[in-house]
């Protein structure tokens, strides 16, 4: 083994600056202030226990979500990857009144980024829906860990590949279905699945109230395309096919086309799945039957897991958005984002709810805070609330049902093997071609 101490026997730089000192010459080397921040004092984070961050495709949800994870002291934001130019420097201005300074790097290739930037340590991902699977796989590969905007997967193939993905690499990985850290989402949770309901026989989960189950297939019409420095639209198309420059695309319009989207369905089952999911002790699969209903939207369906429990896709009755409702034998619980409290059938099960969410906070040791749930796993290393392998099984529900409505048939899942058996049809929509060089 060679020896890597220093052969050089002449002074060191420690006996260099300390025969220095004598002569007062020392000081001119060293700073005579160190800013308190810099050493953790002062209520500030010590950079060794800083998370370094930087964030890819940041619109109007990204924008929120960073600046919610900007409150937590431990988030140094550094870079920003956006193919826009204008939010690359909209973010940038953000980053940089909020640090203090201007050192957010802004980057427009996504590949370039990752590959550059090791001293990152996560990445907020809050592109649309077609980037998010493959922007996640990419950014893991990179040795990142990856907070995921949803819905996290176009396919259930894409799916698997982020649970392979994190699995195989070791990073963490939340998707953003943030009232799974919700308090008045948890009660609820937490009463159905400790069994304060009983046995739960239906879970009802809301999904959007606009555009439809069956989506376009055509295009907009061709418009010029501006100039690559203002916008890359190659990279922002990413894995979808090539479809003709529209602004409207840029501008959120690409929702409701087959190529850029997961329909109603997928823009809040994405999280109400997840909630009944999770309320069911079902996060680690998915249900095995959905039947069809002749509408535009799936409002109506009933899907049934292998223990016999449905969960009905519903559109209308909530109060605000993303709600859900546990039934059983012992009454019931509803919530939406715009209940005050859960609503319960017995009102003295507020009590036992309230009760049940410190538990659950004592049990899980999991902050009541999406992001920070996820900054504290990106510390401990352990499994976030919505890690990679429940946003697969959720998410395989939304493909699910998506397929049915598309095929107009019923259909049968098998969650193990993630197939339609002997569904020829159903099976050829698990996947979808991917343009190179976007692959996974």
């Amino acid at each position: 083994m060679n020896d890597r101490r220093s052969k050089d026997t002449g002074p060191n730089r420690r006996h260099f600056l300390g025969g220095m000192a004598g002569a007062g010459v020392a000081s001119a080397f060293l700073p005579t202030i160190v800013p308190a921040s810099a050493l953790g004092r002062n209520g500030a984070t010590a950079p060794s226990e800083r998370i370094v961050l930087g964030a890819i495709g940041i619109g109007g949800r990204g924008e929120f979500v960073l600046k919610w994870m900007l409150k937590e002291n431990d988030v140094q934001f550094v870079a920003i990857c956006d193919a826009r130019k204008k939010r690359r420097e909209a973010v940038k201005r953000i980053a940089d009144q909020h640090h203090g300074n201007n050192d957010c790097k802004m980057y427009p290739e996504m590949r370039e980024f990752l590959a550059t930037r090791r001293d990152i340590d996560a990445i907020l991902l809050a592109t649309g829906d077609r980037w998010h699977a493959l922007g996640a796989i990419m950014a893991m590969r990179a040795g990142k860990d990856v907070y995921s905007e949803k819905p996290s997967s176009m396919t259930i193939a894409e799916g698997r590949a982020v649970v392979d993905t994190a699995r195989n690499t070791g990073r963490v990985y939340q998707t953003g279905v943030q009232r799974l850290s919700e308090p008045n989402f948890v009660a609820a949770i937490e009463l159905a699945r400790s069994g304060k309901l009983g046995p739960i026989h239906t879970v009802s989960a809301h999904i959007a109230p606009w555009d439809d189950a069956v989506m376009r297939h055509d295009w907009l019409p061709a418009q010029p395309e501006p100039p690559v420095e203002e916008l890359d639209y190659e990279a922002w198309l990413g894995p979808c096919p090539v479809r003709p420059y529209n602004v409207d695309y840029i501008n959120g319009k690409w929702r409701g086309h087959y190529d850029f989207h997961t329909s109603c369905i997928g823009e809040w089952g994405a999280h109400t799945f997840a909630q009944g999911q999770a309320g069911i002790n079902a996060l680690d699969t998915s249900p095995v039957s959905y039947q069809y209903v002749n509408n535009d939207s799936g409002d109506g369906m009933v899907t049934t897991f292998a223990n016999g429990i449905k969960m009905v896709l519903m559109r209308e009755g909530w109060k605000g958005s993303c709600g859900m409702k546990f039934e059983g034998p012992g009454g019931w619980v509803a919530v939406a984002d715009g209940y005050k409290t859960p609503e319960f059938s017995n009102p003295a099960l507020l009590a036992e709810a309230n009760s049940l969410v410190d538990q659950y906070r004592e049990r899980t040791g999991r902050s009541l805070n999406h992001v920070r749930n996820f900054l504290d796993c990106v510390k401990s290393r352990q499994a976030t609330v919505a890690n990679a392998e429940v946003m697969h099984h959720s998410m395989s529900t939304v493909h699910a049902a998506n397929i049915c409505m598309w095929l107009k048939s019923d259909l049968k899942y098998d969650p193990m093997k993630e197939e339609f058996p002997g569904n020829p049809a159903a099976n050829r929509f698990r996947s979808r071609p991917q343009r190179a060089p976007y692959v996974i």
